[in-house]
């Protein structure tokens, strides 16, 4: 488009005002043709169009359903709302103070520009603009643009690439968020607008950021590998790298003379023998700050502890072009939030492999930052922002400044403390948040009279512990070239204050959770130091050639003397990314005495949960201390944990901070399954997010619906959530408490996981075993089948277990010489390093040889057995004499009735919703799932339709499976999983249907749930979440039934020989028990905190008037409450449905 027409557009629109209906469509399809991009579409009576129109409707899920209309909506591109004000100049003198008629007075639309009503009326938009992006996302997901149009003045622009609604903040920065009319002159400008209708993703910083870190990251990695050869250690290595860095990054922020010490490194070229007095000539003033006559210019103070040691390093005449080559990428484009990883891995030799490895995106990172600190700082600000309105609509402009800067003075005051910081991504990202906040704090003082204030946030309010030292220094590194990159992106070329760097001491080099006096190596009885293997060194058996611990590799075995728990400083918020270790890594990476003295400071975290629920209790203790007065505790944490937190050994933990009765603490986030990338090794793994808070709240549940590979790296896997809301629960579930659920005596004694060989040496193929079998016809007894969990999924190869676990060791040596020597030649070296004793001393026992169990099956001649983990919750009879190993659980039960019970959809909606996952697999952990599971209790015609039709599924299964011996369980059940949700069966789904005849499978399962329901007394047809809750019910029941001496037994001549606990009653319906009184809360003192009473009191009931609400707390008025009201409608943040009536 030609200047000229851009003028006529500009000329045009300049001087329309105060009609913003009447306008704002025509505008904005001019605007459309001035880009040179499609225009919206008409409406139309299918909504086909929705996706790119005007006035798109969107429903707001109120307690009476509302619609609202979006001015302009393109799915996936933005929101746009649009508002209309006047210019001061325009307005007549006396059009507001003189009260002229309304016929007469001139249109003044939304408000004067430059006024406060006009500041509120663009805020409403914006706020506007989020709640139909919410409404929308239901569908839709979530846009990433908001645009508001005051039309004819000014463009806002709010971006948020994350898709999940994270919050949108001012784009690019808040300095350039606002595009006024006469910018669009600016080719750049109508790119970046053309660029928002048709790319909009494109626009994410971080995927160009993401591109020239791994660029410079690939220089560092060859510098590191070079002065490594050279016989540098890691420590000076590291300092030199870093000092490089930080000074390619100062002159191109222009901290020093702009391409300054590039070219500095390039006139050493042919003389790299002087570049190590050259640069720490340099690095000695950078320190002090004055004249350099190296670079022959006066420069700043740095100090900061980075260049207080100015060594550096020889350079031969290679190291000098890498330094060259990395001094000539953008460093003003450099990610701090995966950069810090990558340079941690350049300079540690061991990680050095990983540079290639995947990272965390940034994405990821925010996902937990900002519902952890964000989400309630944002919410803190809206409620100032409402003051403000309140106060300014009242006259009262000096109190509504004081507001705002005691609001900003707090938010330079807000710690936020990550445990297990790294190289310090998400202290990083806090910063940056922070800083967005911050903006927007600072322009309402300035538009208010005041001038900016002096203090800011900055890296002394991001704490730090870190174990690995150089991490910790890479994470102060990251911190401050953060800070000053958003400095110049919000001040331009202003120098910052001098010291440019200040030594904060704000990451601390330390164990975050074990403190102690000392550490000494532990002697044996005759004073020689403990050594243990180090857990990787292997070396090839003599005899087997298979792959043992090398008995040479050793690592002294230490002794931690008075232990405490380490102390962390005072922080508001609590937030990181904790190693990923589980009990069996905890000991292979700090040996039996450090996981002792751990395990006597916590004495709370059991035995055998993951390292990170030691962050966890910590992080929990602190926010269920939190006083908001006193200034204790923390107002919020949030972690990433391994996803099995859902797990009974990691779920006692979080279920005792959930369910304290004094001062319990809420989850208010969660996403119990997500992918993430392992910092230490580039691995893709499995986690899970929580964030917790003092008191009893509802939280927000994510679930994965869908996953896409994205293509590319800073995005990493493309996840799709499903939103829920209400309590969460220690499993990370909302709904029912089914955790609530108490074991059963009923159930004892029943159900037990398989043996833990601990050695594979136990398992022979079935040639071997014939051959013991003939050659040592003692040792026939000794061979037993074997199942593994896929064996029941899938076929798997045979093996047969040799099982010697209730012989001494000279009755197998001197009765079974041949089984003998097969296990010590390949059970022995492994146990030798075992670090549980019972098992390094009893090896040729299984590691658990589940000798209280054994009785149970004594009697039977068959066992039900299930896999541990599984996609499919399947079901299946085996010989009682089979080693079904520690990937499966046993249940000592015989009869077809069980069968039928446990395989039926009320048993196998419990266990998926009352076990953990591993990884994204259901798993059965027999506490949660069995124990407390009240099985119903059958008359004499139940109980025999429950047995014939466990014994029909019993044998169809296995009929199927002999007439087509590669057909598995797991393709049938998932192609019954299709035909359950109604989908074709076609292809080799068509072929698994006619092989396991599926029809007939489905029709056996649909027969088996109908009697079960029958059994229970309840419909078959239940939802899921009714089912739940009538179990859990039952449960209660049943317990309460078992303390008075009522047992309803599942094996009674076994589990209670002496008769004496008995119960036949059948089960009833349950009164859930008295409603709890509703106690009011006191009326808050401060404006802010009345606001943010009454906007979280109208989003729990969804609608109410000015009395309602005020019956909620104790001495408030509806006259307080209805300005409050009326102020949070202004400002977008609640509707008025009807007269006297708003809703959130």
């Amino acid at each position: 488009m030609s200047k000229q027409t851009v003028d006529e557009f500009i000329a045009r629109w300049k001087t329309t005002g105060g009609s913003e209906h009447a306008n704002y469509q025509l505008f904005v399809i001019e605007l459309t043709e001035l880009l040179a991009v499609e225009r919206p579409n008409p409406a139309t009576d299918d909504d086909s169009n929705d996706h790119y129109r005007f006035e798109r409707p969107v429903n707001f899920a109120t307690h009476k359903r509302s619609t609202g209309f979006i001015d302009v909506y393109r799915g996936g591109h933005f929101i746009l709302e649009t508002k209309q004000g006047v210019d001061q100049k325009k307005d007549r003198a006396g059009n507001l103070a003189h009260g002229i008629p309304k016929r007469k007075q001139k249109r003044i639309g939304h408000g004067v520009r430059g006024t406060a009503a006009w500041d509120d009326t663009m805020l409403k938009a914006r706020n506007q603009a989020d709640n139909y992006a919410r409404a929308v996302a239901r569908e839709d997901g979530w846009p990433p643009f908001l645009i508001i149009v005051d039309v004819g003045h000014v463009i806002e622009l709010y971006a948020d690439f994350s898709k999940h609604g994270q919050g949108y903040n001012q784009f690019p920065d808040g300095n350039r968020y606002r595009i006024f009319i006469d910018d669009l002159r600016k080719d750049e400008t109508r790119d970046l607008l053309r660029t928002i209708w048709t790319d909009p993703f494109s626009l994410d910083p971080s995927l160009k950021a993401a591109e020239v870190t791994r660029e410079i990251a690939s220089h560092l990695a060859e510098l590191g590998k070079s002065f490594e050869g050279q016989g540098h250690d890691s420590e000076t290595v590291a300092r030199f790298l870093m000092r490089c860095l930080f000074s390619m990054f100062a002159e191109d922020v222009e901290l020093i003379p702009r391409d300054s010490f590039q070219e500095l490194l390039k006139k050493l070229r042919g003389h790299p023998e002087h570049a190590q007095p050259t640069l720490e000539g340099l690095w000695e003033v950078m320190n002090t700050g004055g004249f350099s006559q190296v670079l022959m210019q006066d420069l700043k103070r740095f100090n900061g502890g980075l260049f207080k040691n100015a060594d550096a390093l020889p350079l031969n005449s290679l190291q000098l072009g890498l330094l060259i080559e990395a001094a000539e990428a953008d460093w003003k484009q450099v990610e701090p939030a995966i950069f810090g990883t990558l340079l941690e891995r350049a300079i540690d030799k061991k990680q050095r492999h990983k540079l290639g490895a995947h990272y965390t995106p940034r994405s990821y990172v925010e996902r937990l930052v900002t519902p952890t600190i964000i989400e309630p700082l944002r919410e803190d600000w809206r409620d100032v922002q409402t003051a403000v309105q309140r106060l300014t609509e009242d006259g009262k402009r000096p109190e509504a400044l004081g507001l705002v800067r005691n609001f900003h003075a707090h938010l330079c005051e807000i710690k936020v403390l990550d445990p297990a910081c790294g190289s310090g991504n998400f202290l990083y990202i806090a910063l940056e948040m922070m800083k967005r906040l911050e903006g927007e704090v600072t322009a309402l003082i300035q538009e208010l009279g005041d001038t900016k204030p002096l203090i800011t946030v900055d890296p002394h309010q991001f704490l730090g512990i870190e174990l690995n030292p150089w991490a910790a220094n890479v994470a102060e590194l990251v911190l401050w070239i953060g800070y000053l990159q958003w400095h110049f992106r919000t001040h331009g070329t202003a120098a910052p204050a001098e010291p440019v760097l200040r030594d904060f001491k704000n990451i601390k080099n330390a164990d975050a959770v074990l403190d102690w006096e000392d550490r000494v190596p532990l002697l044996d009885s005759d004073n020689r130091p403990v050594t243990r293997w180090d857990g990787v060194t292997t070396t090839q058996h003599a005899v087997t050639g298979e792959d043992v611990p090398d008995q040479n590799a050793r690592v002294p075995v230490f002794l931690y003397t008075k232990p405490s728990a380490t102390v962390w400083p005072k922080a508001d918020f609590i937030v990181g990314n904790p190693p990923f270790i589980g009990l069996r890594n905890i000991r292979k990476a700090y040996a039996d005495g450090y996981l002792e003295a751990l395990r006597s400071v916590y004495p709370d975290v059991p035995e055998n949960a993951d390292y990170v629920m030691y962050w966890w209790e910590k992080a929990a203790n602190r926010a269920r201390d939190y006083n908001s007065k006193g200034k204790s505790g923390a107002r919020r944490f949030g972690l990433i944990t391994t996803n099995s937190i859902k797990q009974s050994f990691n779920r006692a933990i979080t279920a005792r901070h959930l369910t304290d009765a004094k001062k319990p603490l809420s989850l208010l986030f969660a996403i119990p399954d997500h992918p993430w990338i392992d910092a230490s090794d580039g691995a893709a793994v499995r986690i899970a997010m929580s964030v917790g808070a003092q008191g009893q709240r509802e939280g927000r549940l994510l679930e994965i619906s869908k996953e896409i590979e994205s293509g590319n790296e800073s995005e990493g896997i493309t996840c799709v959530f499903s939103q829920g809301t209400g309590t969460i629960y220690s499993d990370l579930r909302i709904g029912v408490d089914i955790l609530s659920a108490k074991p059963l005596m009923s159930n004892s004694g029943i159900a037990c996981v398989g043996y833990q060989l601990t050695g594979q040496g136990f398992l022979v193929d079935p040639p071997v075993a014939a051959r013991i079998a003939n050659d040592e016809k003692t040792s026939k007894e000794l061979l037993k089948p074997w199942l593994g969990g896929l064996g029941i999924q899938r076929n798997q190869s045979p093996k047969v277990a040799i099982d010697v676990c209730d012989l001494t060791l000279a009755d197998l040596q001197s009765k079974h010489p041949m089984v003998f020597q097969h296990l010590s030649d390949t059970v022995l070296p492994e146990r030798t390093e075992n670090s549980r004793r019972s098992v390094r001393e009893r090896w040729w026992v299984y590691g658990e040889a589940r000798n209280t169990f054994r009785p149970a099956l004594k009697s039977l001649k068959r066992m039900i057995v299930t896999s541990l983990t599984a996609s499919n919750r399947i079901f299946v009879f085996a010989p009682s004499n089979t080693i079904a190993d520690s990937t499966t659980v046993m249940f000592a039960l015989d009869k077809g009735e069980h069968l039928s019970v446990l395989s039926s959809r009320f048993h196998v909606t419990w266990c998926l919703n009352s076990g953990g996952t591993l990884e994204d697999r259901p798993r059965y952990n027999k506490s949660a799932c069995f124990d407390p599971f009240p099985f119903p209790t059958l008359d004499n015609k139940q109980q025999t339709l429950l047995r014939q039709l466990g014994e029909e599924l019993d044998a169809h299964r296995k009929r199927q499976q002999a007439a087509h011996p590669l057909l598995t369980l797991t393709q049938m059940y998932n192609v019954l999983e299709k035909l359950r949700a109604g989908e074709a069966i076609k292809g080799r789904d068509k072929e698994i249907y006619d092989q396991g005849l599926v029809g007939v499978l489905h029709m056996l399962h649909k027969q088996i749930d109908a009697a079960v329901a029958d059994a229970y007394g309840w419909p078959v047809d239940l939802a899921d979440k009714e089912v739940l809750g009538r179990l859990v019910a039952l449960n209660t029941e049943r317990a309460e039934g078992e303390g008075l001496g009522k047992v309803h037994w599942m094996r009674p001549a076994y589990q209670d020989p002496a008769g004496q606990a008995t119960a036949k009653d059948k089960q009833v319906e349950l009164d859930i028990g008295p409603i709890m009184g509703i106690q009011k809360a006191a009326w808050p003192k401060s404006l802010p905190e009345q606001i943010a009473a009454v906007r979280q009191e109208l989003a729990k009931v969804g609608e109410a008037t000015a009395e309602q609400i005020a019956r909620k707390f104790i001495r408030a008025r509806s006259t307080a409450v209805e300005p409050l009201l009326e102020s949070l409608t202004a400002l977008g943040q609640a509707k008025r449905i009807e007269e006297g009536r708003y809703a959130a």
